[in-house]
Parts: C-alpha cells; sequence; structure tokens
C-alpha cells in the first residue's frame, strides 16, 4: 500500500492505478489461464463453483448461488473478509483496486467465451457483490 499511495501522489492517483491495473492484469489473467489449463472443466459452472470454493477458504467469503449451468454461474456474495480488511485499515479504494479489479482480469484468463458482469461491490459499500458469469454463444 505504502508504493501505490507513493505513485499516486507522484503520477495522480489515475495514472498510478491504471498502472496498477495493468502490472496486476497480466499476473491475474496468467491465473485465470492456470486455473482453467489444470481444471480441464468445459462446464463454466462447475469451473466457477470450484474457483469460488477457493476464494471463499477459511470462511473469506459468504455467498449465495443464484444459478449454475454449463454456460452461467451467478453468485451473490453477502459478506466479504476482503473488504472488511481493507476497510478496518481505511482502504476500501485501494482493496478494489488490488482485489476487486483482479476478478475481470482472472475471468480474461478463461478465454474469450467468458464475460464477466458486476455491478456492485461490498468493498465499495453497496450490500452485497452480484458476479454474473456468461460464456458467450458466439
Amino acid at each position: 500500500m505504502p508504493l501505490i499511495k507513493m505513485l499516486q501522489a507522484e503520477l495522480g492517483e489515475g495514472r498510478a492505478n491504471a498502472l496498477v491495473r495493468k502490472a496486476l492484469g497480466t499476473h491475474y489473467r496468467a491465473q485465470g489461464e492456470a486455473f482453467r489449463r489444470t481444471r480441464r472443466e468445459n462446464d463454466l459452472g462447475q469451473a466457477m463453483a470450484s474457483a469460488f470454493a477457493t476464494y471463499a477458504r477459511e470462511d473469506a467469503l459468504d455467498y449465495q448461488v443464484v444459478e449454475q449451468s454449463a454456460d452461467s454461474y451467478a453468485i451473490d456474495v453477502t459478506r466479504c473478509r476482503y473488504a472488511e480488511f481493507y476497510q478496518e485499515l481505511g482502504e476500501p479504494d485501494l482493496g478494489f483496486l488490488l482485489v476487486c479489479s483482479a476478478d475481470f482480469h482472472v475471468i480474461e484468463g478463461f478465454g474469450s467465451d467468458v464475460e464477466l458482469a458486476r455491478s456492485q461491490t461490498i468493498m465499495q459499500g453497496a450490500p452485497r457483490c452480484d458476479f454474473r458469469y456468461k460464456r458467450s454463444s458466439d
């Protein structure tokens, strides 16, 4: 966090955050690629259920599955310990940059046929995070 704060002070928040997203994006995209490759799962619902089981380890997330099929996975996260951690530090904006923004890079690693839509996050003060994964039919 001190490094990001210094970058923001020197470069401006917008430019610094864009650099952080770009740097971390490559890392998280590679994680998504590795996850998909090692799981060899064509069922998107199963793959994402497995991924969220990993992200929720040690009681890190409370969530409810809204929909699960071979081509979609939708959940609502109702409690997020990641958000609680950054909120306790007084840095929810950095939490969003470092944690929540990564979700879109990870899914890029799953392939161009998989999309994530999310309209709100607990990290940004919403009551829930709404993750909606879909495989495009194109």
